[in-house]
């Protein structure tokens, strides 16, 4: 799914246009779940829950940062109860804006600390890591970077592809101004602009590697295995490679869920949050084509060859922020529009 990380920050006016779903009315028994992430992983999720609760889910699916702006046009007047978001920046913009409900404490106990909200008020529910993919015909091993930071270099000069649009691309800026500072930040991205080519989304950009338009690009590990089941394990000339723990590229964050304040069906909303951090659930996510890390104990997906482990610590979402500074910059250096 494309995404929009301008969408986050840039909060509309007026109500922007989704694909309707209805509403959950006044039936207690029913929920209706603004979502951001992977479609086919929710609806395979929605449908489990359904079975097992009864509760009947509305889901409306897209951008998620589009959505966290609809619900902040809706007001309290938004049909939405649950907001389900692939990173943590569009849960902290809705957050600032006061309009998320305490987690069950029972639901936060299950999944490590790091991967919630420090204020209680959303659940992690999977995570993911950035990487270095490559084209393996034109980069060899000990050849890839071994920061991103290099990417900036002329070695990197006509061979870079990046997806500055694509919400999971914002946090590692957000990570490189924390580290280096914000006049360094922007003399790197103008670097990445000059010595690469902009992509429209990390599907595009992946698919260019593994072609030889480009020789490399950072995106989240997952694009990686879902190009690899599009075509085939052993058709492949892209391979993944991994930045060291500390490094602004070595982002490990995650995708979490949120009740609404506003929402009239509290209890309902707060049992699919519940849900979502159970065994059925995370194995759901474990065996989808979404190729996310489970966060829950003892579940583990066994097609990832690097476990979350070897990752290194989940980066926080005080840390990244809602991102507004890291758009900036990328407007500024013409990375965005």
């Amino acid at each position: 799914m494309y995404r929009s990380m301008a969408a986050i920050v840039a909060v509309a006016a007026t109500v922007l246009t989704v694909a309707a779903c209805g509403s959950s009315g006044d039936d207690a028994n029913s929920i209706t779940l603004y979502s951001g992430q992977h479609e086919q992983t929710v609806a395979a999720l929605v449908k489990d829950f359904t079975e097992r609760t009864g509760v009947k889910v509305n889901l409306r699916s897209g951008d998620e940062g589009e959505l966290a702006n609809q619900i902040v046009s809706e007001g309290d007047a938004t049909p939405a109860d649950v907001y389900f978001a692939e990173n943590p920046p569009a849960l902290t913009l809705l957050q600032g804006k006061g309009k998320l409900a305490q987690v069950d404490a029972a639901t936060l106990a299950a999944v490590p600390a790091a991967a919630n909200s420090d204020k209680g008020d959303w659940v992690g529910v999977s995570a993911r890591t950035s990487a270095f993919v490559y084209n393996t015909d034109k980069v060899h091993t000990g050849q890839t970077p071994a920061s991103v930071k290099d990417l900036a270099t002329p070695a990197w000069k006509g061979r870079l592809g990046v997806a500055p649009s694509e919400t999971d691309f914002a946090p590692i800026v957000t990570r490189m101004i924390t580290q280096v500072g914000v006049d360094a930040t922007k003399t790197w991205l103008q670097a990445l602009k000059d010595n690469g080519k902009i992509y429209d989304s990390n599907e595009d950009l992946i698919a260019a590697v593994d072609r030889g338009e480009i020789d490399g690009g950072v995106v989240d590990h997952y694009y990686w295995y879902r190009l690899q089941d599009e075509k085939g394990a052993g058709k492949l000339h892209s391979a993944l490679s991994y930045f060291p723990a500390g490094d602004p590229g070595a982002l490990v964050d995650v995708s979490g869920a949120a009740v609404l304040a506003s929402s009239k069906h509290q209890p309902a909303a707060q049992k699919w949050l519940a849900y979502l951090v159970t065994q059925p659930a995370q194995q759901i996510i474990a065996t989808s084509e979404s190729y996310e890390y489970p966060l829950l104990a003892g579940v583990t997906d066994t097609r990832l060859t690097r476990p979350l482990s070897d990752a290194g610590p989940i980066v926080s979402a005080a840390e990244l922020g809602d991102g507004t500074q890291a758009v900036e910059l990328m407007q500024g250096v013409g990375l965005l529009s």
